[in-house]
């Protein structure tokens, strides 16, 4: 009875930690959800907000919110595209190591131009914007550069794989009329003489048109409506 007893604490003991388990978990990925739609969201509105600056502020300020603009815009695209890729290709894993360096000077720069924002002297600034849009320049570029190398490599695949799927669709094309080069052949037997009784009427499974009303496996293909007599 002693025995039951603790094998049925210890149960129940498991069954609270598994659900405690499970409750931190299920609260970190909410938390973690409620971050990412934070983070998103204020990255919406600093963009509208730069955007706003860069088309309706004339002169220094507008220039330093159109390079934050540029940059972040192109630090984030490359972002997705590697993230995305990393996924189905895992050669993208040292772009990714790359990227996060180049990110490093990327926060560097958006930090220099969000102080030089504030900024009231506006004639110092100004002379600094030649070098503020080198560095621009070469940041976006190395991201671009990495962005599109990726997704060229995923259309390379993607083609490759495409030339592999054709040339195994024609071989499989071929084989289904191989009754092209053997009707000859039927036919001359069939003009002798039979020793094995009538042939069959029946035609051979193989020969046998599929109906193509009842393949419905693709959306792009429409199921076959019912006959109705009337």
């Amino acid at each position: 009875m002693e025995a039951v007893i603790l094998i049925l604490t210890l149960l129940f003991v498991a069954f609270m930690a598994l659900g405690v388990y499970a409750g931190v978990k299920a609260v970190r990925a909410a938390k973690r959800g409620v971050d990412r739609t934070i983070t998103q969201a204020r990255r919406s509105v600093e963009d509208t907000a730069l955007r706003a600056k860069s088309y309706g502020q004339p002169g220094v300020p507008g220039e330093l919110a159109q390079l934050r603009l540029t940059l972040r815009t192109s630090m984030r695209a490359t972002q997705d595209a590697l993230n995305a890729g990393v996924a189905e290709d895992a050669s993208l894993a040292e772009s990714l190591g790359l990227f996060e360096r180049l990110s490093a000077h990327g926060r560097e720069l958006d930090d220099d131009l969000k102080r030089l924002e504030r900024e009231p002297d506006r004639a110092t600034v100004a002379t600094l914007l030649p070098d503020l849009k080198e560095r621009t320049e070469r940041i976006t570029h190395s991201a671009e550069s990495l962005r599109w190398a990726a997704r060229d490599r995923a259309r390379q695949f993607a083609d490759d794989d495409l030339a592999a799927l054709n040339a195994q669709i024609d071989l499989e094309a071929g084989a289904l009329r191989h009754w092209t080069s053997e009707e000859p052949v039927s036919q001359g037997g069939a003009a002798g003489h039979s020793w094995s009784g009538p042939a069959k009427e029946d035609a051979p499974p193989s020969l046998t048109p599929p109906d193509p009303r009842l393949r419905t496996d693709y959306p792009w293909q429409k199921s076959a409506k019912p006959e109705t007599t009337n």
